[in-house]
This record gives C-alpha cells, structure tokens and sequence, in this order.
C-alpha cells in the first residue's frame, strides 16, 4: 500500500496571524515551533512527524533548530530532514527554516564557539542533515568572548553572501553586545533581522534594554522559553510529577532548585488569573507574550499534537484589561 502524500489544511494562513521582523520584508507567524526537544533519536519519529504537520496545518510556517538539538547531537536535524523529505518539499518556499551554531557540537577545539572555522562547517553539515541547500535563518547561538565579534559577523555574512543563509540572527546577546553586532552587521549590509531572546512572565530580563535596542535598530525579536521550562504550566501546580522533565536529574537546564516556594507561589497566583480568563496557566502566559508588539515571534516546544493545540489555543484571547496587568506585574515582581 502506498503511504498517501500528505496535504496541508487549506485554510491554514487564515489561523494566525503574522507579525513584520523588524523594518525587513520578512514576516514570521505569532507562534514558532521549537525543535529542542522532541525531535531527537531518542523520541518518537511518527509523533514528530505529526507535530510538525500539525503546525504547518495551523499556519506555523517557521520551524526552529540548532546543530546540537536532539539528543544525540544533529539529530533534530536528520529528523527534520526526513520529515521535510517526506512531507513538506513540495511546500519548501512557505516554509521558513532556521539553525544555529555556537554551542559544542564535535570533538575538539574548532567543534564550539563561534570561530570562522566553527560557523562555516556547522552551517554545512546543518544544510547536510537536513538535505537542504539554504537556510532561511541562520544564528549565532550564543556570543563567544574567545572569537573577535568581527570574525563571527563576518562568516555569518560569508553565509549570506554564498547562498547558504537568506537572513542572519543572534541569540543571547547583551545590550552592548547587540550594539556592536549591528554595527557591524550594517556597515557590510548584512540581512541582520533577528535576535533570538529567552523571555517569560518568570524571565522579563529583555526589558532591560534588548527589547529597546532592537526597536531602536528596528531588529525582530522571537522568544524562547516562554513558559519557563514547564513551570507556567498546571503541570507544577502540585508538586513534581515522577515522569516530569525536572524529576529526572539527566536534563540539566530545569530541576528542583528551580522550583523554589517563591516560584510556585508566584505561578499559583497567576494561575488564579488564568481561570479568571477561561485560559490554561500555559495559554494565559503564551497570550501574554503574543500581546506585546516588542516580540516578533513566540517560540515553542510540544510533544504532542494536544499539547502543540493547547499552546495555539491562546490565540483565542490575547486581550488583557488593565487590571490583568497591573494584577500579573504585581506578582511577578
């Protein structure tokens, strides 16, 4: 029997909407997929492949990766390139594909950082395991302090000017250093349209300065990490569950230290306004996000078809009273 070519929901440009990357042509939709997890060896190819189609059919056309996302290491690409393969090639052009380099990822000096040599070869085998010949939009992951910034800017134009990448990013830039990236990124007229910035109701660090200096250079900003790793989420609301992602000690960017008793009653608190509203915790703080005009993009995870509805789902209400927000800040602060 022959597996039947998959097909897209005709409608899917009519549910959500799309916001300009800063003063480019370029437009990203409100809500992004995130590949760090789920997309790996180690998780299911058919429910990959599932949420991947499933954003597509709700108009989240921009798909988000990394060298070193899986585990093991590349193989959210591999997983993505077969998926891309199989599903998505006749619909490439709607698609917007993003990677990353910067963190470690091979063996040895030139396997990390954001050296010429690191972003160059990163970018080649990124394009390899996904059976692509360009990236939409290429980043640098992280700012490296041991690589002149003039180095790292320069390959990532070298990439733009090769055909490898359309636009250029950064990811988890300072103000200051920020400043100096588009400068640079300016005065080679570079396509810089993006940074990519962790931001959340439990993490606002971005408005101390990243979110006015992108409006000043008129740069998009996409968020990752909205809901804090899980924890704005019901699933913390009682404690941690047994099979939860910072009950096991192995996934070292979320566990119990987190979780401090100020935090959960913070998200408590929150949580009270959520159902006030006929949201989810997870809905209320997505919705919190996409209202405000600074952010481009949201960035999210899913590891299910339900849970990736859940999160579009806040789309249905993304309006706030002034009370709601004077309420929230009160908490969060």
């Amino acid at each position: 029997m022959i597996k039947p070519i998959y097909s897209p929901s005709q409608d899917r440009y009519e549910k959500i909407f799309y916001r300009k990357c800063g003063d480019s042509g370029l437009k990203l939709p409100i809500i992004s997929l995130g590949m760090w997890h789920n997309f790996g060896n180690m998780d299911n190819f058919e429910n990959a492949t599932e949420i991947a189609t499933t954003a597509f059919d709700n108009g989240i056309t921009h798909f988000d990766l990394a060298n070193n996302y899986g585990p093991p290491y590349g193989s959210a690409e591999e997983n993505f390139g077969r998926i891309l393969k199989q599903n998505f090639l006749p619909y490439r052009d709607e698609l917007l594909i993003s990677s990353k380099a910067g963190y470690d990822m091979w063996p040895g000096p030139y396997g990390i950082n954001s050296s010429r040599k690191h972003i160059i070869s990163s970018c080649d085998q990124s394009l390899k395991r996904m059976g692509l010949e360009y990236v939409d939009i290429f980043y640098s992951h992280r700012f490296d302090a041991d690589t002149p910034l003039e180095e790292t800017v320069l390959a990532l134009d070298q990439l733009v000017k090769s055909g490898k990448a359309l636009y250029i990013g950064i990811s988890r830039y300072e103000p200051d250093q920020t400043e100096k990236a588009v400068q640079l990124f300016k005065e080679l007229r570079t396509p810089f349209v993006i940074h990519q910035c962790r931001y959340s109701l439990l993490d606002r660090s971005p408005e101390d300065g990243i979110f006015d200096k992108l409006k000043e250079h008129k740069k998009g900003a996409i968020v990752f990490s909205p809901l804090a790793q899980g924890m704005l989420t019901n699933k913390y609301l009682n404690g941690i569950p047994e099979k939860s992602r910072m009950a096991n000690s192995s996934k070292v960017h979320l566990n119990k230290e987190h979780l401090t008793d100020e935090v959960i009653h913070k998200v408590k608190a929150l949580n009270e306004i959520a159902m006030n509203r006929n949201q989810s915790l997870a809905q209320m703080s997505l919705a919190w996000l996409v209202r405000n005009e600074s952010v481009t993009s949201v960035l999210i995870g899913s590891s299910s078809k339900k849970q990736l509805l859940d999160s579009i789902g806040c789309l249905d209400n993304i309006e706030f009273s002034a009370e709601e927000l004077r309420q929230i800040d009160k908490i969060v602060e």
